[in-house]
């Protein structure tokens, strides 16, 4: 893949977020999702490449747009083939409620290199670049706890574990403060928070715990473009989510996949803020236009580019939506 389509790239996003932030605290999820899907489809457009969605808003009959194997990009025979894993507003009830790290997220590999992850749930941990290596999901909380803080070399009890505000995880979080380790729980928003264990100023050293399959691809491509590291393992809750993994390629449910194995290849991260998070600036909208805040990634050469732009809508019919 080019390099020029990560910069592509952040268009999406931009769209998606802009248009997202607009009804952003209204209280209807549905709204704020159709906006950023409407705006991310309209920017597809004018992006020049041969794209298939593989993790998207569902199938065709659920989802009239990026549907997984929608076709996107008007691309001809010269232009990339490439494989897109999507999330056009990581955070629904984020934005309805006006909370912090809300995102656009996007990303892109050569062809037949993104997991084509059912919609299940997955067990995931996460760690950034610091922490490679050190993670087995076959271990305890509490054992992965003591080897991410000996390979950090610091304590258990500077650790801070994100994780999802579930009943779910009532086990884990107990497991988790038994060892003195600190918690953030969050009520939605995994991509963001296993992002933000990749960069210290967010304060987030892990990611624990059991959120979506598709949200756990798109996290493992952006993990991969800066040297971090994660395990998933697939949980589904029923035959038919298990006969729905094997048929898209995934005969044994109970492998555990690699960030490498998620996202392999050349792969490219891009993510704009929709409300302000501990990793992103939310959208900020003035007279006529708004200001974006954004970052995208590269895994070939693990450049992070962060991109804060202004964005006048009298200039760019298709934000103005």
């Amino acid at each position: 893949m080019d390099r020029n389509i990560g910069l592509e790239a952040v268009r999406l996003t931009e769209a998606a977020a802009i248009a997202s932030a607009r009804v952003m605290g209204r209280g209807d999820e549905k709204v704020a999702d159709q906006a950023a899907v409407d705006a991310m489809r309209k920017a597809f457009n004018e992006l020049n490449i041969r794209g298939t969605i593989v993790i998207g808003e569902g199938e065709r009959d659920e989802a009239p747009m990026l549907f997984i194997g929608e076709k996107v990009g008007r691309g001809n025979v010269d232009d990339p083939e490439v494989d897109i894993a999507l999330d056009p507003l990581e955070g629904t009830t984020i934005t309805a409620t006006g909370g912090p790290n809300a995102l656009s997220v996007i990303a892109m590999a050569d062809k037949g290199c993104l997991l084509n992850a059912p919609d299940t749930y997955m067990e995931k941990i996460a760690v950034g670049p610091s922490a490679r290596g050190a993670i087995d999901i076959n271990q305890t909380p509490s054992q992965n706890l003591r080897s991410i803080a000996d390979r950090k070399g610091v304590y258990v009890d500077d650790l801070t574990v994100v994780i999802l505000d579930r009943p779910r995880h009532q086990k884990l979080i107990a497991e988790v403060r038994a060892t003195g380790a600190r918690i953030k729980l969050i009520g939605d928003g995994d991509v963001a928070a296993a992002i933000a264990t990749c960069f210290p100023a967010t304060g987030v050293d892990v990611l624990m715990g059991t959120g979506g399959a598709p949200e756990g691809v798109i996290a493992a491509a952006a993990i991969r473009c800066v040297g971090g590291d994660m395990q998933g393992r697939l949980a589904p809750r029923n035959e038919k989510e298990i006969e729905r993994a094997r048929k898209m390629g995934i005969p044994d449910v109970t492998k555990i996949f690699t960030a490498e194995e998620m996202a392999k290849g050349h792969v490219i991260f891009a993510a704009t803020g929709v409300t302000f998070g501990d990793f992103l600036k939310g959208v900020r909208f003035f007279k006529g236009g708004a200001e974006t805040h954004s970052v995208v990634m590269r895994s070939k050469s693990r450049t992070i580019r962060y991109i804060e732009a202004t964005h006048h809508f009298e200039h760019k019919p298709n934000y103005n939506t």
